[in-house]
């Protein structure tokens, strides 16, 4: 199709709308303010709303909120409470050790951190943006990155809609916008699809470790108030995992007798028998666990890779014309299981390098300023006392465990060695044939649940007849390979039942794809064993719908 599309101009275009990218923008504001200039700051982003795809924990660490928004609590930003207590457990299958809170390495301690819902966060940062003139679409889904002649990028792409499933334009085609900027930064949040387009073309990735990711799956709830604690946070590790899987749990009473529940695992498992999804459903069922369950309802569900693998595996995060700031990058902090104060210094310290440049009259080159003062902040200190973690932890539990309790509590992060990661994710999986099948209970629908039922109260929607976003390198794969070698471990790492095995017609396997089931975890783009599934942009406002999350 030769289409013409519409342009706009601005000075800074920003790819995401959640707390890295709205940080961003209200710096940007806040320094032409303070400079008495105008600066054109635009926020696109793929969820029908600000907050739609924001899915976190989540303990927030208000240190960078608090550089950004210094009278942030008068503002009335939703962080409302702090937490109380920390526990961290050890589980076995009906047993629960729970480590004295004296031998918890600092990272695991919470005290002066708030227990939050991120999207509400970001629906009130969206609205601080825009009460300082930010242009916010929500909607609207970058789908191609624009480069100039020189090769420095130039903007983004919106997508097109009202394209069906055929490809083909439908009675309600519209074109997508571009929108050019002199520079274009990315908040796409873990595995971007335009971010891993920008780090094969620039080589971003070169003399870096491959990047560690981790599947997060959450659930709300609502309990009995004689079982809530406002400002608990419990932690677990152990069962139900075996202790060569990366993995554990979090449990945080948040407000009105409601707790965020859920699960990680890393995406460097072996057994391709293992279901993200299940290992959680099964833990909700450890009497410790249960216990908080017990009578209450779950009111909310939903799921998201976690970019894991900290400062060894940070790719360069600046190019002509543009940067990444966030989880596109891999801010986040796994040793705390936080990112969102990350997101935010990110944003800002981005944000600085672009209006100084801008002012100075440049465009288009790289933000060189960027990584100078991440380098000299507070984030870097972090980021390098946590560098040992994920490594660490992926060599099995127990032995993870003592190297980050000497790490953490013998160097306080300042081991004189420094742990690698030596292959992505995906190339860890096993033959099945070298693996055991794991027998998982059936869901009954108190505790446990099964995968559409949750899909449900995501709110995930996506216009049917359009092109399918989980686009296949191969179609014949997914048979050939995956299920023939791997018993194709798609239909299980999936948590929201987009892939499945069917007979056809023929008496032939092959895969089908619900794709209007896709919460934008991302899973299946870090994890298929051949790199086959590359996930790309729907039309925007598709997707998970998450309110509280």
């Amino acid at each position: 199709m030769d289409i013409q599309r519409d342009s706009m101009e601005f000075d800074v275009v920003i790819v995401g709308g959640g707390p890295a990218g709205l940080a961003a923008a209200i710096r940007l504001k806040q320094r032409a303010a303070e400079k008495g200039s105008e600066i054109g700051v635009c926020v696109i982003e793929k969820g029908s709303e600000i907050g739609a795809h924001i899915l976190s924990g989540a303990v927030m660490d208000p240190r960078a909120i608090g550089e950004l928004l210094p009278d942030w609590r008068e503002r009335g930003a939703p962080l409302h409470t702090e937490v109380g207590e920390d526990r961290f457990l050890f589980l076995s299958e009906t047993g629960a050790r729970r480590v004295p809170n004296w031998m918890l390495p600092g990272c695991f301690k919470n005290h002066g951190n708030y227990v939050v819902s991120l999207g509400s966060v970001v629906r009130w940062l969206g609205q601080q943006a825009e009460a300082l003139g930010v242009e916010i679409f929500p909607g609207f889904a970058a789908a191609e990155v624009l480069y100039n002649a020189d090769g420095s990028v130039k903007g983004v792409a919106t997508g097109n809609m009202g394209v069906g499933r055929d490809g083909q334009p439908t009675e309600n085609f519209q074109p997508g916008v571009e929108l050019h900027a002199k520079y274009t930064f990315f908040a796409e949040g873990a595995r971007g699809s335009l971010g891993r387009q920008l780090i094969a073309r620039f080589g971003l990735d070169a003399g870096r470790d491959p990047q560690s990711y981790a599947i997060g799956i959450k659930e709300l709830w609502e309990i009995a108030p004689e079982k809530f604690e406002p400002g608990l946070v419990v932690h677990t590790a152990g069962w139900p995992l075996d202790a060569a899987t990366y993995g554990g749990s979090f449990l945080y009473h948040w407000e009105n007798n409601k707790i965020a529940i859920g699960y990680v695992v890393g995406l460097n498992y072996r057994n391709p028998y293992l279901s993200p999804y299940e290992e959680f459903q099964r833990y909700k069922s450890h009497p410790a666990i249960r216990a908080f369950l017990d009578g209450g309802k779950r009111i909310a569900y939903g799921a998201r890779a976690i970019t894991a693998g900290g400062l060894n595996s940070l790719p360069k995060f600046t190019f002509p014309g543009g940067c990444f700031i966030g989880c596109e990058a891999g801010f986040l902090n796994a040793s705390r299981i936080k990112g969102s104060h990350a997101a935010i210094k990110t944003g800002m310290l981005a944000a600085d390098a672009a209006f100084d440049a801008v002012a100075a009259g440049r465009t288009g080159d790289e933000l060189t300023a960027y990584p100078e003062a991440f380098g000299a902040s507070w984030l870097h200190d972090e980021l390098h006392r946590a560098r040992n973690f994920k490594p660490a932890m992926s060599k099995g539990l127990w032995l993870g465990t003592l190297l980050v309790g000497i790490d953490q509590v013998v160097f306080r992060g300042k081991a004189p060695i420094t742990l690698h990661t030596r292959k992505p994710d995906h190339e860890y999986l096993l033959p099945a044939a070298e693996c055991k099948p794991i027998a998982y209970p059936k869901p009954d629908g108190k505790l446990s649940f099964d995968r559409l039922s949750s899909v449900f109260i995501s709110n995930t929607n996506h216009e049917e007849n359009q092109p399918i976003h989980l686009t296949l390198k191969d179609p014949s794969v997914p048979v050939s390979v995956n299920l023939d070698r791997y018993a194709g471990p798609e239909q299980r790492y999936c948590p929201a039942g987009v892939y499945e095995f069917v007979v056809d017609d023929d008496g032939n396997d092959r895969l089908q794809i619900n794709a209007q089931n896709c919460v934008h975890c991302k899973t299946c783009d870090i994890k298929d064993p051949t790199q086959n599934i590359v996930w790309v942009v729907p039309e925007g406002g598709g997707g998970p719908n998450y309110s509280e999350m």
